[in-house]
This record gives structure tokens, sequence and C-alpha cells, in this order.
């Protein structure tokens, strides 16, 4: 019930107010404006990942990152596999690529890349959608079955970055971490 109900019960018919028409069309000016610089902000900003995206079948690509983690496994001074809490720690090559598996209720294996270097990184999930998000960083990403995101990162900071999920994926879900090394 409006405090002075318009005379006649077909709103649309009424005339608008000068003021408020006004104050219309700097809501759809503003509007245009926020969505060409959202478009604008992706080139100028530098704050979204341009990634590239494939098909493929989850347990493909759980394959891809087996045969990545055999190969490039970080051994120790007696040519041990290092493994953190069952989980290999891995070195891609300087500049290539590097495979990354999100499922139930982890991300495998632990990345090692070199700080100043380039990498691609390859991420999926096996089962469900997940959200990879790089902390402190700024790199949030959903990760989902069947899709295989491609994203170039070149760290610029050393240390441990942890890895959660942003997305629920169950009752583990409090416990999805993994975690990027990034040395000199």
């Amino acid at each position: 019930m409006a405090i002075t109900p318009p005379e006649n019960r077909l709103w649309w018919k009424e005339p608008i107010h000068g003021i408020e028409l006004g104050w219309v069309i700097i809501a759809f000016l503003w509007g245009l404006f926020m969505f060409f610089f959202m478009i604008a902000w992706h080139f100028i900003g530098q704050q979204n990942l341009s990634t590239e995206t494939y098909r493929i079948q989850p347990w493909r690509f759980a394959d891809k990152v087996e045969a990545f983690a055999d190969e490039y496994q970080v051994v120790d001074e007696n040519g041990e596999p290092v493994f953190e809490n069952g989980v290999p720690v891995v070195r891609p090559p300087a500049g290539g690529d590097a495979y990354y598996l999100a499922r139930l209720w982890e991300f495998w294996p632990i990345l090692e890349l070199q700080k100043g270097q380039s990498y691609r990184l390859h991420l999926s999930s096996a089962d469900w959608q997940h959200g990879l998000s790089i902390q402190p960083t700024n790199i949030n990403i959903s990760v989902h079955p069947g899709y295989m995101h491609v994203i170039n990162i070149t760290p610029t900071e050393t240390g441990d970055f942890g890895v959660i999920c942003n997305e629920y994926c169950g009752i583990g879900h409090h416990n999805m971490t993994g975690r990027i090394r990034v040395v000199d």
C-alpha cells in the first residue's frame, strides 16, 4: 500500500517524474560502464588468468598426472623418492608443463616450481567439481571433471603456497588441501 497511491491503477501508464527519470538514466549508464569496464579490466588489470580449456576423460587426465609424477618425482641424496604425508613431491622442468589433479579430497601431487620460470599448469578433476584457490595469491579457478584447464603461471615469490578447495565437494571438503612450493 503506497502512501500516495496513483489515481490510475495502471502504474506503467503514469508519467515519470524528472528526478526519477534522471536516476533511472544514471543507473542504466552506470550498468553499461561497469559491463564494459569488466571486459577492459581483464586486459588492463592483469588480474584474470587467461586459460585454455580442453575436454578430456577424467581417467585419462589422472593417467597423465600419474605419468608426470613418476617422471619428475624429486629424489633425495640416496636416490629415494621424496613423499610428504604420502604425496609425492614433483619438480617439473623449468618452463615446462606441470599437471595437478583435484580429487576427493586432495590436490595431487605437491608441485615444486622455480621462481621466475614460466609453467603451463594443467588442471582437472577426477570426480566432482572442485575449486582451486592458491593462498595467499589471488588465483581462484573452478575445476571440473571432463575439462582440462591450462594456465600459464610464473611464480614471483619463493615459499610454500597452500591450495584449498573452495567449492563444497562432500563430507571431506574441509580436509581438501594441497601445496605448491616455489624455490630459487
